[in-house]
């Protein structure tokens, strides 16, 4: 059996280090430095990097890690990522080189145009596509193509483990309050984690059963927050894509 360990970086970042007590693949490492750290301390070799996208805080530590020695890069085929050496399109399956583990990638573009998921038995590692409590921006693309890739990933089994890439979770609940304050789970999860937060904890991973009843951007079709976005927007709103789209732009400059 693998292990997964969140190692912190920058202000923010979670990058993950799949480990079996001798070989490791991190996942999207946009710093180099403490994934060594963490591989020499506990004697890993590395044998694989796994990116979801192009964005410097998730592949900027790859060149130096995939220099370590021979290293399989996975990553998006349509994204420009030096040092990939097995492009991946989504709906490919792979076996991580030195790791009894298979992954499953799925095509999630939204955040950036080639962001794409990798899933494995009982998790999921998502990069910027599905927060704790949230989602990513959409720098390169739509909102249907987000919301189309949401619903992918939403349906996974409801105990897969959300690896993200990010600790956002208490904002991100904060603003999930303020589009659904009469969700009695999300008032119970925000005070969890914010316990969880207090006592200097991750809130990663969550898990898809717990994001289906308490995250906003996996929930327009809920009343509640059907209701929400149009007095938002102020003006009714026909489809769960105009649900979505306008909670998204709220979000972007919810304070």
């Amino acid at each position: 059996m693998v292990q997964i360990h969140g190692v912190p970086a920058f202000e923010d970042n979670y990058l993950w280090v799949i480990e079996d007590g001798l070989r490791a693949a991190v996942v999207d490492p946009g710093d180099a430095s403490p994934v060594a750290d963490f591989l020499d301390h506990r004697g890993l070799v590395l044998t694989a990097i796994l990116a979801t996208h192009h964005h410097k805080d998730h592949v900027g530590g790859l060149a130096a890690l995939a220099a370590r020695g021979d290293v399989e890069v996975f990553g998006p085929a349509s994204e420009r990522i030096a040092g990939v050496t097995r492009p991946l399109a989504g709906g490919e399956r792979i076996a991580v080189p030195g790791l009894a583990l298979s992954l499953e990638v799925i095509a999630v573009p939204g955040h950036t145009a080639g962001h794409i998921a990798y899933a494995g038995e009982g998790f999921v590692f998502c990069g910027d596509t599905l927060f704790a409590g949230g989602c990513g921006r959409l720098f390169e693309g739509t909102p249907a193509q987000m919301a189309a890739s949401l619903a992918k990933l939403a349906a996974l089994p409801p105990a897969t483990l959300v690896y993200c890439a990010h600790e956002y979770t208490l904002a991100n609940l904060r603003f999930a309050q303020a589009v659904e304050p009469g969700n009695a789970r999300l008032a119970e999860r925000f005070f969890a984690d914010s316990d969880r937060r207090a006592r200097g904890e991750p809130t990663v991973p969550s898990t898809l059963a717990l994001e289906i009843e308490t995250n906003p951007f996996l929930r327009a079709r809920v009343p509640e927050v059907a209701a929400a976005a149009s007095r938002h927007a102020g003006r009714a709103l026909a489809t769960p894509l105009e649900v979505f789209t306008v909670v998204r732009e709220w979000k972007n400059t919810y304070r």
